[in-house]
């Protein structure tokens, strides 16, 4: 049951330096709540990526899991789309 409720996430790789772990941008429009003005709010997160297949670029489809460390509460599940090289 809790499996089901786990958030999905899709963004951009914008770091891969670590081992297994990479940093994911996902970015998402919020409406400004006195002017109304559309804003695009970036949030970065740690992703585990236990065999390092995502590149800087990718885009990447990550999901809410248990926490792997400090900062790490994602994980990859797969790679969307492979950075134009």
């Amino acid at each position: 049951m809790a499996r089901e409720r786990r958030k999905i996430l899709v963004g951009t790789v914008t770091s891969d330096k670590m081992d297994k772990t990479v940093v994911v941008q996902v970015e998402r429009l919020k409406q400004h709540p006195k002017y109304g003005k559309v804003m695009r709010i970036h949030s970065k997160y740690k992703v585990h990526d236990e065999n390092s297949q995502a590149k800087i670029g990718d885009t990447v489809k990550i999901v809410e899991s248990k926490p792997i460390s400090k900062e790490k509460r994602w994980a990859l599940v797969e790679v969307l789309e492979s950075a134009a090289e």
